[in-house]
C-alpha cells in the first residue's frame, strides 16, 4: 500500500483504526521493518518484542543459522544446552535458561523443532533380527574387515587441577586393527593456556571445546567430513557402524557410509566389547607412572594428559581390536577363525625390553675390547667422564624434547618415535 497510489497519513491511520503518529513511525523505518519481518518470516506477528538477554539471544541465533546451513538437526533440548554453554560464556549470573524463556526466544524468531523426516541413514536401522539375519551379513560381504570401522564415544577423567573435570574421547577403528583413527578429545576449555604455542595440526590428537565436555552434533560433523576427506585422498570407501544419537546426524559422503546399529540388539558395539576399557587401562597406567616419577611438577597438564591418552590408543593391540570386532559378531567367520591370544601383561613387556637393552650392552661391551689400548702411540688423551644425570635431569630433558616437537614438528608420525624413546626411559628407570 505504500508503494501505491499517494495516501495521506490521516486517511490510512482512519483505515486501520491507529493513529496518524504510528503511520508516521512506520513509514519512517520500513525499510528496517521489512528486513527484520523478511527474516523472520512470521506474517502474522504484529509486535517486535525483543528477549531481555539480547547478547544471548544474538549468539544463540547465530548458532542456529550455522546449524541449518550445515543441514544440522536441532531440538529444543539440544538448544537449551547450547543456550546454557553460551550464557556461562558470556558471564551469565544465571545460565539455566527455562523451558518458557525457550518457547518465547522460538516465538520471537519463527522457530520450530518438529521431528525431521525420514531420512535415507534410516532405512538402514530394521528391526533387531533383520539386522543380524540380513542385513549385516550383506554389509560384512560387501566390505572387507579393513574397510569396516566402528565408532563412538567413551569418556575419561582429568587429574585434579586440570581444566575441567572429564574428556569426551572419539574412538574410531577398522575391524582388523590394522587402523586407529587419532583421538579426538572434546573438553570444556575453550581455549586452554597450556595448548598455547603447540602446532595443533601435526599433533597425534585432536582436541576440541564442547559444552560440559560433550560431543555435540557440528562437533561430530565436522569429524566425519575430515575423516571422509582423508579417506578419499586414499582412494578407500568405508562404512562406519554408529549408535543412533542426537549427535550423530546421518551424512551422505563420497567415501565414508554410515549405518546404525539398532539399540535393540545382541549385537553391541564393538568399542563396549574391551576396546575402550583396554584404552582406559593404558591411560590409567600411565598416568599412575607420572604422578610416581619426581617430573618437578605437582599434576600433568591437558596436554600431557593428550599425549598420554595418544600413547594408550597406541598401546591398543591390532590383535585385540579385532577380537572385539568377532565378539560383538561383526566379522565374516567369527566361528571359524583361531582365537587371539590375550594381550601380554606391562610386566612382560617391561622383562623383555629390559632384557633386549642388557643385551645391546653386552655388545657395546664386546665391541669396545677391541679399541686401542690407552697409552699406545697416537692415542689422544681421554677426555674427563660426564656425570650420569639424575632422573629429574632426564625427564627434564625429554620435557624439553618434546615441547619443541609440539613447536616444530611436520608430521603426528614423530611423536611415535617420542613415545617409544620416553618408554623406554622409563624401563631403564625402573630397572
Amino acid at each position: 500500500m505504500l508503494e501505491g497510489p499517494r495516501v495521506s497519513q490521516s486517511e490510512l491511520a482512519k483505515r486501520f483504526g491507529v493513529s496518524q503518529p504510528q503511520i508516521c513511525r512506520i513509514i519512517k523505518n520500513k525499510e528496517r521493518i521489512l528486513s527484520e519481518w523478511h527474516r523472520n518470516g512470521d506474517p502474522e506477528r504484529k509486535r517486535k518484542r525483543e528477549g531481555k538477554d539480547t547478547a544471548l539471544e544474538a549468539a544463540l541465533l547465530r548458532w542456529v543459522e550455522g546449524a541449518r546451513a550445515a543441514h544440522l538437526p536441532l531440538s529444543g533440548p539440544l538448544l537449551q544446552l547450547k543456550a546454557k554453554h553460551l550464557a556461562q560464556a558470556l558471564g551469565q549470573p544465571d545460565p539455566e535458561p527455562s523451558g518458557g524463556w525457550l518457547a518465547r526466544f522460538g516465538a520471537r524468531h519463527n522457530l520450530t523443532f518438529k521431528k525431521p523426516p525420514a531420512e535415507k541413514g534410516d532405512a538402514e536401522q530394521p528391526t533387531a533380527e533383520h539386522w543380524a539375519g540380513a542385513v549385516l551379513p550383506g554389509l560384512l560381504r560387501s566390505y572387507t574387515p579393513s574397510e569396516i570401522y566402528a565408532c563412538g564415544e567413551s569418556g575419561v577423567l582429568l587429574p585434579a587441577g586440570s581444566p575441567g573435570e572429564r574428556l569426551t574421547l572419539l574412538l574410531c577403528a577398522n575391524a582388523d586393527g590394522s587402523e586407529k583413527v587419532p583421538l579426538r578429545a572434546v573438553g570444556e576449555s575453550l581455549r586452554p593456556r597450556c595448548l598455547q604455542g603447540v602446532n595443533l595440526e601435526q599433533m597425534p590428537w585432536s582436541y576440541r571445546a564442547g559444552s560440559l565436555a560433550s560431543l555435540t552434533a557440528p562437533l561430530f560433523t565436522e569429524w566425519l567430513r575430515e575423516l571422509n576427506e582423508g579417506m578419499r585422498r586414499r582412494g578407500k570407501s568405508v562404512l562406519v557402524l554408529l549408535a543412533k544419537h542426537e549427535a550423530h546426524p546421518y551424512l551422505q559422503l563420497s567415501n565414508v557410509r554410515m549405518v546404525f546399529i539398532p539399540p535393540a540388539t545382541s549385537l553391541a558395539q564393538p568399542l563396549d566389547h574391551g576396546i575402550a576399557s583396554d584404552l582406559k587401562g593404558h591411560y590409567r597406567c600411565r598416568l599412575l607412572r607420572w604422578l610416581s616419577v619426581e617430573r618437578g611438577v605437582e599434576q600433568p597438564t591437558l596436554l600431557d594428559v593428550l599425549h598420554m591418552l595418544a600413547q594408550a590408543w597406541g598401546d591398543v593391540r591390532p590383535g585385540l581390536i579385532s577380537s572385539c570386532f568377532r565378539a560383538a559378531g561383526f566379522s565374516p567367520s567369527a566361528s571359524s577363525e583361531a582365537p587371539v591370544p590375550g594381550p601380554l601383561s606391562r610386566e612382560q613387556l617391561e622383562r623383555r625390553a629390559l632384557m633386549d637393552g642388557e643385551l645391546g650392552h653386552e655388545g657395546e661391551r664386546a665391541d669396545g675390547d677391541g679399541g686401542t689400548a690407552e697409552g699406545e702411540d697416537g692415542a689422544e688423551p681421554p677426555a674427563a667422564a660426564r656425570p650420569c644425570p639424575s632422573e629429574r635431569e632426564v625427564w627434564g630433558s625429554l620435557a624439553t624434547l618434546r615441547r619443541y616437537l609440539e613447536c616444530r614438528a611436520t608430521s603426528p608420525d614423530l611423536f611415535q618415535a617420542f613415545y617409544e624413546l620416553e618408554d623406554a626411559v622409563h624401563m631403564v628407570s625402573a630397572g
